[in-house]
């Protein structure tokens, strides 16, 4: 494997740590080493690893046949536990991968309006469709004049993106109309994540999102909400949580139950784009779409997110949000801790940052954060390449958060005294 793994988030300089097995919120190495996993998989482990219910469900399908060239009642059963919960969705289309739900939603939006462009947020990581994943290396070198960021790409994407998308600076009002008017005869979408993990999990203002909303809705353009993350901060989803009413969503992660899947939802006159018996606008295949391994492996973790487990999830990520702060600030460092519901991240500073390009100046004016992260790895917390953010886990509880909080305690001791 070139680099030696499959994804890049799993680098760790001089060389990772190897996983043998998880069974709840703990995780073992090869090295015999337990750790407390506040990673995840990268947020899509809700229930932590090896839930028995979802693990003997799953033994279940196996047994009798993990894939068909034929529909099965399993992925039926996730969509209707999906479209009862999330109140902005008629209908849904299952696929392998966040960044396929999020092509295929971007694919659903030029089909239904019969336009071409996109618009998406600077700095903001959508998977790895071209068009999705453009701008997310935005550089103080590359990223261009705040009135008209740059459309910035890797040398393995075609350069006609720089002007078939359009990248709109978060939280600011005047200059995404401006952009939006000036492309809306060409634009099928805007792209926007509720609580982007690039931007350190900060929100984009009310304001803006109502701004952003109504500009679509006057322009003709649909609003597409990136859900594959932050769908595991509410029991209805982070648009409701956030009062945003998009025309499509994008799902991922938790809806897998810790298999690998995507979905594309929304309302049923845009979904219809989908529909074989109108015309097929959008051709959908896919070898493992709907397989019942994940389905079954989804519905099972789902239908355990009750509303109640969401509520643990606020207070304790409460707990770790306001203790890393007075942990950090205890030491002398400014950091705003930011995050919803089971979500945390840390972004240096005494305010949160408005945009991308703020948090960006922030993180690299502070290394110290991503060492006391990776500290915790040596005071038994797994912490992913994002330094300190995370995700929480249904097997968790006040004993854990302690445990956290004491070794972010510990760690940031021990790199102020290098």
């Amino acid at each position: 494997m070139p680099g030696g793994n499959s994804r890049h988030t799993l680098v760790m300089d001089p060389y990772p740590i190897y996983a043998a097995s998880g069974h709840g919120c703990i995780v073992r190495d090869v090295e015999g080493q337990e750790r407390i996993d506040f990673v995840n998989n990268y947020t899509s482990l809700i229930l932590g690893h090896s839930h028995p219910a979802v693990t003997e469900a799953v033994a279940r399908v196996i047994g009798s046949g993990t894939a068909f060239s034929l529909p099965t009642e399993t992925d039926i059963r996730l969509a209707e536990l999906l479209v009862e919960r999330i109140p902005y969705i008629d209908q849904v289309r299952f696929a392998n991968s966040g960044s396929e739900g999020v092509l295929l939603a971007i694919r659903a939006a030029r089909a239904a309006t019969g336009r071409s462009k996109i618009a998406k947020f600077e700095g903001c990581y959508h998977g790895i469709y071209d068009y999705a994943q453009a701008s997310d290396s935005s550089r103080p070198k590359n990223w261009g004049e705040s009135e008209r960021p740059a459309t910035t790409l890797e040398p393995s994407m075609a350069k006609s993106l720089e002007t078939e998308v359009v990248t709109l600076p978060l939280n600011d009002i005047e200059v995404c109309n401006a952009l939006i008017d000036e492309h809306r005869d060409d634009l099928a979408a805007v792209l926007m994540d509720p609580l982007p993990a690039a931007l350190g999990l900060i929100p984009p203002r009310a304001d803006f999102v109502a701004a952003i909303r109504a500009k679509t809705r006057e322009s003709g353009a649909l609003l597409i909400a990136d859900e594959v993350l932050s769908f595991r901060i509410d029991y209805r989803g982070a648009c409701h949580r956030f009062g945003i009413e998009p025309d499509l969503v994008s799902l991922g992660k938790i809806i897998g139950g810790g298999f690998p899947v995507g979905a594309v939802a929304g309302k049923a006159d845009v979904m219809k784009v989908f529909d074989h018996r109108d015309g097929e606008l959008v051709h959908h295949g896919g070898t493992y779409n709907g397989n019942p391994v994940t389905m079954v492996a989804g519905y099972e973790t789902m239908k355990r997110l009750t509303p109640e487990v969401f509520a643990e999830f606020d207070r304790l990520g409460d707990r770790v949000r306001d203790g890393l702060q007075q942990v950090l600030r205890r030491h002398g460092i400014e950091a705003v801790a930011t995050g919803r519901g089971s979500l945390f991240a840390v972004v240096p500073g005494n305010e949160p940052p408005k945009d991308f390009r703020a948090v960006f100046t922030a993180r690299s004016a502070a290394p110290r954060i991503q060492k006391i992260a990776r500290e915790m790895l040596n005071r038994g917390m797994l912490m992913g390449a994002r330094g300190l953010f995370g995700a929480l886990s249904t097997p968790m509880g006040d004993a854990e958060i302690d445990r956290f909080l004491e070794a972010a305690d510990g760690a940031a001791a021990y790199v102020l005294a290098e």
